[in-house]
């Protein structure tokens, strides 16, 4: 968990309060990828991508969590952060907070 605090906070420094979009763009950045190629990797245009990195759009939890998929991000945070982002847009004051849930055998 450390780690995963640790990489939170260098972006929160970097870029602001962590958004969907912010941690897309870092995540993007970190790989040293263009937002062309970026855009390609997860099947979006260009324009579309620098919409969701400038928060201007925010994508369903179901998109968002494709995106996670495809770029190996953990879920969890992902849903987190688009709940929080569309909370914001409302400009209701609450912290959104999610947990992974463990499967159960059936």
């Amino acid at each position: 968990m450390g780690t995963k605090r640790t990489g939170i906070a260098e972006i929160e420094k970097r870029y602001g309060r962590l958004t969907f979009g912010r941690l897309l763009k870092s995540h993007r950045e970190g790989e040293e990828l263009s937002q062309v190629v970026m855009a390609e990797k997860l099947g979006l245009s260009k324009q579309s991508l620098n919409d969701l990195e400038h928060g201007r759009k925010i994508p369903s939890i179901g998109r968002a969590v494709q995106i996670a998929k495809k770029i190996g991000l953990m879920e969890d945070l992902i849903v987190q952060l688009v709940l929080q982002d569309q909370v914001d847009r409302e400009k209701i004051h609450v912290k959104v907070t999610v947990a992974p849930v463990t499967k159960r055998a059936s």
